[in-house]
């Protein structure tokens, strides 16, 4: 074979196999793929909107959200790390006992995508087991860290009697990029959404995985911007059981 050939033959499996690759970290982060199991993402009805949290409970921020939620009287989904329950187990509780749910999103917060099946499990045990012991209540819904997973992930969750719960609106409010841009991020994945038919699962931050006490104050204020916005036909907001016969 000449080598003109043969090199042009080599890289055209390179570049096929880097598609590959590259198309299966895709699927592994991308909160809507499907490819590697069924995960919830939200319900079929447009005006259906849910409010989800991550990287709580955070006493400088989580509080103020509980306060928000209330005033508007809408029930919101947190995921919570497990170490940061240990911490600070009254806020969780207060999730609960104000209605909410509070689901799973690992001990430590790692990329689980990542991680060998013993850590994947233990990350999963032991913070079910952290959030089920404080509060008292079983755990339900999980979140991956990243949104990162592969199907060994979704399958210890499975067996541990979790939901894999992912989402498809990200307002992008783990940097200080201000209560108004937040806003924005969200107002334009929920018209992406409602285009195409869709409920939208809106991701946001009440703490940060790097460190307790993480300012949230922009998210705060972009959610009580959100929830004061007047909408024809009025947004229905839910909490992620409402599509549980999605998952």
């Amino acid at each position: 074979m000449p080598a003109t050939v043969l090199q042009a033959a080599v890289a055209g499996c390179t570049a096929a196999l880097g598609l590959i690759a590259g198309g299966l970290w895709h699927a592994s982060e991308s909160p809507t793929s499907q490819l590697f199991g069924r995960t919830l993402v939200a319900g079929n009805d447009p005006n259906e909107f849910g409010l989800t949290f991550d990287d709580g409970p955070n006493p400088i921020a989580t509080s103020q959200l509980l306060e928000v939620l209330a005033r508007h009287q809408v029930k919101a989904t947190f995921f919570a790390i497990g170490k940061y329950v240990r911490q600070h187990p009254t806020l969780a509780r207060q999730i609960l006992a104000e209605g909410h749910i509070l689901g799973n999103h690992t001990m430590t917060h790692p990329r689980l995508s990542l991680e060998p099946e013993a850590s994947i499990r233990e990350e999963l045990t032991t913070c079910n087991a952290v959030l089920s012991d404080i509060t008292g209540a079983p755990i339900r819904y999980f979140r991956p860290p990243f949104g990162a997973r592969r199907p060994i992930v979704l399958r210890i969750a499975r067996e541990l009697g979790l939901v894999p719960v992912l989402w498809n609106v990200t307002a992008y409010d783990w940097d200080p990029v201000g209560p108004h841009r937040i806003y924005s991020n969200l107002q334009q994945g929920i018209a992406r959404n409602q285009k195409s038919r869709r409920g939208s699962n809106l991701l946001l931050h009440d703490g940060g995985h790097r460190a307790m006490g993480s300012p949230r104050n922009d998210t705060v204020l972009a959610v009580d911007r959100l929830l004061n916005e007047r909408r024809a036909p009025p947004p229905r907001y839910v909490t992620v059981d409402a599509w549980s016969r999605y998952a």
